[in-house]
C-alpha cells in the first residue's frame, strides 16, 4: 500500500489556496509540498491584452520590486500598452486639430458677413 501524507500547514480542506504536490524527499519518503498559485500577467486597462515587459507576479511580490520593474518608462507606463497610448495621443491630437478648424471657418464666416453688410 503506497505511504500516506498529510498537510503541512493548518488548513485542512482542497482549497483553491491549499493546493499541493506529492514529492519524494532524497532520504525516500513521501511529503506534501505546498503549490503556490500561478500569476496572472498585468494587462491593458483598454484593450486587455498583456502588458510587455512587466513580469506576472503574485500582489506581495509586486511590493518587493522596485519601480522601474513594475512599468514602463513611456507614458501610461505600467497601466496601458503602447498601442492604446498611441491611438490616444493620436485622438487627442486629432481633437485639438478639430477645433482649430472650427475656429477658422467661423471667423471666415464672420468676415464674409461684415463684407456682406458693407
Amino acid at each position: 500500500m503506497a505511504q500516506r501524507v498529510t498537510y503541512r500547514r493548518r488548513l485542512s480542506y482542497n482549497t483553491k489556496s491549499n493546493k499541493t504536490r506529492v514529492i519524494k524527499t532524497p532520504g525516500g519518503k513521501l511529503a506534501v509540498l505546498h503549490i503556490t498559485k500561478k500569476a496572472s500577467a498585468p494587462k491593458c486597462g483598454d484593450c486587455g491584452t498583456v502588458l510587455a515587459g512587466i513580469p506576472a507576479l503574485r500582489p506581495t511580490q509586486y511590493a518587493r520590486l522596485s519601480r522601474s520593474q513594475k512599468n514602463v518608462t513611456r507614458a501610461y507606463g505600467g497601466s496601458r500598452c503602447g498601442s492604446c497610448v498611441r491611438s490616444r495621443i493620436v485622438r487627442a491630437f486629432l481633437i485639438e486639430e478639430q477645433k482649430i478648424v472650427k475656429r477658422v471657418l467661423k471667423a471666415q464666416q464672420v468676415e464674409v458677413k461684415k463684407s456682406g453688410k458693407k
